[in-house]
């Protein structure tokens, strides 16, 4: 932490734009000049009816989204499923959600590992998207869904988990015509709806209407990433309300673009730089081979490095995502870099 800096360890249970001041869960009122708001989002399994992420690792149930101990054990409920096969589902929510990519990147591992184990063709993967779409590029959706259907692994569109049944394996799907039961599955991954945490959520700082008011999340002009209504105010990371950018990445190019305009504002100027909505997503196709995507709001691939064509499969796609970005991230998030 730098010299200087007060860290106050508590959450904010309270925004109070008008007044320039947070409430904390402690209850300790505090006064501000300018606000940067990185909260990061809600994971919202209560959405879904009898989900408990204690039971992530058992009962066939996996789940990457709460944290290292939970990815660990979905990987433990995965390699036993793989070494002996069945009946997998695999799930979108219709929210936005942080890393789009990894409820793919989680499929893709798993057709590969049962490939390897000799069990993918008397099993079973389904995926249920609550979209119409499983990725919002929409040439990279069509060969995610090229890739699939070579493996036999088809996808039923706007079909929302909204309940599962863990020690009945059995998971509950909402479509367009009503309810539809998955039943005697051996292993299901679940992610969560997301949405802003329920303090930003319940504020004046959330989109109050328009598609991103339904999250509660951050109002922030796509562009500046400094708030519409609240000029005082920027936001970084998954809680901004904004088209994409719910990855690492975009926190990596948005963070030096918010002190610059913060700047800017504090000395009196309008913000000087803006954000195309850079989002990077190292999409894992099997071991040793992965497609590096990058592209802005618009869905328009930008494409950094000369050599790597985003889609083709590429080993140093794969090694940079599984040996490189570890220690890059690590660095972010200490602040190192």
């Amino acid at each position: 932490m730098p010299a200087g800096v007060k860290w106050v360890r508590e959450m904010v249970a309270e925004y109070n734009p008008d007044a320039n001041t947070i409430v904390t869960d402690a209850g300790q009122r505090l006064q501000y000049d300018y606000l940067v708001v990185a909260t990061g989002c809600h994971l919202d399994f209560a959405q879904i009816e009898g989900m408990d992420v204690n039971a992530i690792g058992r009962n066939g149930v996996g789940s990457v989204y709460p944290g290292p101990k939970a990815a660990n054990e979905t990987w433990r409920s995965m390699d036993a499923f793989r070494q002996r096969g069945g009946k997998a589902v695999m799930t979108l929510p219709g929210t936005p959600i942080k890393c789009a990519g990894a409820p793919l990147k989680t499929t893709f591992m798993l057709i590969d590992r049962m490939r390897q184990s000799g069990t993918l063709e008397r099993s079973e993967i389904v995926f249920h998207s609550a979209l119409g779409v499983v990725f919002g590029v929409p040439t990279l959706n069509e060969m995610i869904l090229e890739r699939w259907a070579e493996a036999n692994v088809p996808v039923v569109f706007s079909s929302k988990l909204v309940a599962i049944d863990i020690s009945g394996h059995k998971a509950t799907f909402e479509n367009p015509d009503g309810e539809r039961t998955v039943e005697d599955y051996d292993f299901i991954h679940v992610v969560p709806p997301m949405r802003a945490p329920d303090a930003l959520f319940n504020s004046p700082l959330a989109w109050q209407e328009g598609p991103m008011a339904a999250g509660g999340w951050l109002e922030v002009d796509r562009e500046t990433l400094r708030h519409r209504r609240y000029p005082n105010v920027f936001g970084v990371g998954d809680i901004n309300g904004t088209p994409r950018g719910k990855t690492a990445a975009t926190v990596k190019q948005s963070v030096p673009l918010v002190v610059s305009n913060l700047i800017d504002v504090i000395a009196g100027r309008d913000p000087s730089r803006r954000f195309n909505g850079y989002t990077s997503c190292p999409m894992i196709l099997r071991e040793g081979s992965a497609w590096l995507i990058e592209f802005d709001y618009d869905g328009k691939l930008i494409p950094s490095l000369p050599l790597v064509d985003p889609l083709q499969d590429s080993w140093f796609a794969w090694l940079m995502k599984v040996q490189l970005l570890k220690p890059a991230y690590m660095a972010v998030a200490k602040g190192r870099v």
